[in-house]
């Protein structure tokens, strides 16, 4: 049996003996969770979850930055990357020495299903694999089934520039469950720079992520200052962008978040 994955590419069920590098901090967590730490060799820095397991997993770099030599003294069976998180460069560049590279690219929160497959299915772990799926769905449901009136949101994740998502993203498709609507309605880029001042009257409610850049409490007043009337407040980054196994979590969150 194959599994195909975000680029078409075909791979064959793993044996016990596969030798894991992840460079997805939230797909190091859903391979954690499907019962694979073991075979897991590498990840990077940023892959944090779950803590008392991946520290004994060793680092290979950034997601970004990664140590192409670490992961050569590693010897891989599989790679698993990500079209936004990972440069392309770099993957081709470990492709020529790694056998199997796995690329993930969710764009919507159901789109976690297909990756739970494929990664369950690659690495066979049939079991583990329908357990996430049922719980997926069943948070899901829960979440979409109330109705709730719809929001124009600002959601920032970077500031010095401000930055935004584009509703082409899993972000965007994450909080449209709940009837946010990000702005801007359109965009040519995926994250794109904004002038929050430009904002005002346009969105209800401003979002300040955790991550990528770190949003605290002392951000609050500066934003409300740039884009008065509007609502603003915090929100668990990894809630909202992390998918794999996380989003189980996530879609509760933002469910109990958008009635607070």
């Amino acid at each position: 049996m194959t599994f195909v994955d975000a680029i078409g590419t075909e791979h064959p069920v793993a044996g016990r003996d596969a030798r894991i590098v992840s460079l997805v901090p939230s797909v190091t967590e859903l391979l954690c969770d499907l019962g694979l730490a073991p075979q897991l060799v590498g990840r990077t820095g940023f892959c944090i979850h779950p803590r008392e397991v991946v520290r004994d997993i060793p680092k290979v770099g950034g997601t970004k930055d990664v140590n192409v030599d670490r992961i050569r003294e590693l010897a891989p069976t599989h790679l698993v990357v990500n079209v936004d998180e990972n440069e392309k460069e770099t993957v081709e560049e470990l492709a020529r020495f790694v056998p199997s590279v796995i690329v993930t690219h969710p764009l919507a929160p159901d789109d976690n299903l297909g990756l739970y497959r494929l990664l369950g299915g690659i690495f066979d772990r049939p079991a583990k694999t329908e357990r996430l799926c049922d719980a997926f769905s069943a948070a899901y449901d829960d979440l979409t089934a109330a109705t709730r009136p719809p929001e124009t949101v600002l959601y920032l994740i970077w500031r010095d520039p401000w930055m935004t998502v584009s509703r082409d993203t899993y972000i965007s498709r994450t909080l449209d469950l709940v009837g946010w609507e990000t702005f801007p309605e359109s965009a040519d880029e995926r994250y794109p720079e904004i002038d929050p001042a430009a904002v005002a009257g346009s969105v209800e409610r401003v979002l300040l992520s955790s991550e990528p850049y770190r949003f605290r409490e002392k951000h609050l007043a500066e934003v409300e200052a740039l884009v008065p009337g509007a609502r603003v407040s915090l929100i668990d980054g990894e809630m909202t962008s992390w998918y794999g196994s996380r989003a189980i979590e996530g879609l509760r969150y933002l469910g109990a978040y958008a009635r607070g």
